[in-house]
């Protein structure tokens, strides 16, 4: 296929799969909230309306700057990598479905050591704190994020992809999958525990992401696989068995609720230091 010919295909599928994604996102974050009301895992202890007004429009505004800036050029990056066979992956000779559970695991992976680093190095932490002030945990929590964060964390993504050759397919799905599995896991939904403890075996339950919001911070720098569990399990950073109804959400250096609002999470970065 001629490299025109590649761009334009590539372009109308890009605008399809964007579209399902932003279908799969809303619908996830619907479905979650509507089992929340009627099988919530606990009461809440702040507000949940006003957590909303916090934690929507940060969704939204950062949403649609992440895609101002990333999405055409990733776009671009794996349409010029796949014409040109750039990258590990472009370069092998595989069946298309082995690249694709391949290309996920690595983009899991990336995911896993990003979110590490993030509570690791102070500086991504002062960003990703914000995900983690949340004094209450449900879906919205998944939406919950500083743009400072997203936009180095499109950085990592943009340096994966183009040297790995990850096929543009198989990031829109592991975009897809990845926001459903955040949301299922960030939700307050009443999961019956033998299904967690079979659903924990591959892929992150509420109950293991729900140690992660610990205000301990032994709890919190743990757990912190997006998609799969077995990079926790691997690397040693795994934590199960906790006392659920004793996991306070939050961070102790945050706890008035009143000063946790839009404007102050899009200031929090640049204020004080926190673990």
């Amino acid at each position: 296929m001629k490299p025109l010919e590649w761009s334009m295909m590539n372009h109308i599928l890009s605008t399809d799969i964007n579209t399902l994604k932003t279908i799969f996102y809303w619908s996830g974050i619907t479905s979650f909230l509507v089992l929340e009301l009627f099988y919530s895992y606990r009461q809440n202890t702040v507000p949940k309306g006003k957590r909303w007004m916090t934690n929507l429009p940060l969704s939204i505004i950062n949403g649609s700057i992440y895609y101002l800036v990333y999405f055409s050029v990733l776009e671009e990056m794996m349409t010029r990598a796949g014409s040109e066979r750039l990258g590990l992956l472009n370069s092998m000779d595989m069946p298309y479905a082995l690249k694709m559970v391949i290309g996920l695991m690595i983009l899991d992976f990336t995911l896993y050591i990003w979110h590490l680093l993030n509570h690791v190095v102070p500086l991504f932490w002062r960003f990703h704190r914000v995900h983690h002030s949340d004094m209450n945990m449900d879906v919205s929590t998944a939406s919950r994020f500083h743009i400072g964060e997203l936009l180095m964390s499109g950085l990592v993504r943009m340096m994966v992809v183009y040297a790995l050759g990850i096929p543009f397919m198989t990031y829109m799905v592991f975009e897809i999958l990845v926001n459903l599995s955040i949301q299922f896991h960030h939700s307050s939904i009443r999961i019956n525990p033998w299904f967690e403890k079979i659903w924990v075996l591959c892929f992150i339950p509420p109950s293991m992401h729900r140690v992660h919001h610990s205000v301990k911070i032994k709890e919190r720098d743990s757990n912190y696989g997006a998609l799969f569990s077995v990079w926790d399990r691997f690397l040693g950073t795994f934590t199960w068995g906790i006392d659920q109804s004793k996991i306070l959400i939050g961070i102790g250096s945050h706890r008035k609720f009143e000063k946790l609002g839009f404007l102050h999470m899009w200031l929090m970065p640049f204020t004080g230091k926190s673990r």
